[in-house]
């Protein structure tokens, strides 16, 4: 695996920029800050509340900035963080994919789908606003996140290979295909075989988190052994991510999730408690952790955050 390129260092920012000799706390810290990055990122990207049309620019910004844990946007910051990537070449696709992120979150709540009536402790956009408007909201969320990252400070073809990651991640062969796998299973009253139901969170769930991975990569010109890497950490986190979502879904309360708890179960949803138990749900989180310790092994210390941002996501509460 190469080694971080000197021209590359010399144009890094502080933040991020070497995490070799960060302890826990300063590791942190430094966490910390790109979320504070990726939420200044996302109140540029969104329109004013007050210009019209308001209801819908409420809408939008109702979905986006109430919280959210912005897994997705840290992971760009992260794998660009490998490279020596500046933080502010990495603002524009971290806030890009934080809003496809979004705009999901608003079409899965609506009735036709989920029917969930809170996100992140507050009510969904169909309940706050209505439903009309929650459905313009996630399709102008979504053309916004393209918008944002055509206009992202790095060379054309680095340009368009991130427009062509977002947009497969979040088609037919990615999110929108899970969600339709999804739809098809959901009160079925028959459980999908477990590589049945790892290829729908491969897809709804997995493939936006790799190709948050794969485009800070790319805006640090990793080679194909790096992305190789990548994507083999970012597999086993975004499986990871549904597995503890689906624990939670059991264990949590709605309070503290931010979202309404035991919807699975009622909805007789495939899961992986349901489909192998609770024990080995958490025994299948075990090897997906130690997969992602395995893939980051050739980057050694530089890899500090994604270490650390795989441990939360096996190991968060909400």
């Amino acid at each position: 695996m190469p080694e971080p390129r000197a021209a590359a260092q010399a144009r890094a920012e502080s933040s991020g920029s070497a995490l070799a000799g960060f302890d826990a706390r300063a590791l942190d810290g430094v966490i910390a800050g790109w979320r504070e990055r990726a939420d200044a990122a996302l109140v540029r990207a969104l329109p004013d509340s007050e210009a019209e049309p308001r209801r819908l620019h409420q809408a939008m910004r109702h979905a986006v900035l109430l919280g959210g844990k912005r897994m997705r946007p840290l992971l760009v910051y992260a794998s660009g963080a490998l490279f020596e990537v500046a933080p502010s070449v990495l603002d524009a696709p971290a806030a890009a994919v934080e809003l496809i992120h979004a705009y999901s979150l608003v079409h899965d709540d609506l009735p036709a789908m989920d029917d969930d009536a809170l996100r992140r402790g507050q009510p969904t956009v169909h309940v706050a606003f209505d439903e009309a408007t929650a459905i313009l909201a996630g399709d102008a969320l979504q053309s916004l996140a393209f918008a944002v990252l055509a206009d992202t400070d790095t060379l054309d073809a680095i340009r368009v290979d991130l427009l062509r990651t977002l947009a497969q991640a979040a088609g037919v062969a990615g999110m929108c295909g899970g969600q339709a796998l999804d739809i098809d299973a959901t009160g079925a009253g028959v459980q999908l075989s477990l590589p049945a139901l790892e290829r729908l969170h491969s897809l709804k769930t997995g493939a936006l988190i790799r190709a948050s991975v794969r485009m800070g990569a790319l805006c640090g010109g990793a080679d194909t052994a790096a992305l190789a890497a990548l994507d083999r950490y970012a597999r086993a986190l975004g499986l990871a991510f549904q597995v503890r979502d689906d624990i939670l879904d059991i264990e949590g309360d709605s309070q503290t999730l931010g979202k309404t708890a035991g919807k699975d179960l009622a909805q007789d949803k495939s899961t992986f408690p349901a489909l192998i138990g609770l024990d080995a749900s958490r025994a299948r989180l075990d090897e997906l952790g130690a997969a992602m310790r395995e893939a980051l092994e050739p980057f050694g210390p530089r890899a500090a955050a994604l270490h650390a941002l795989g441990r939360l996501a096996i190991e968060r509460d909400r």
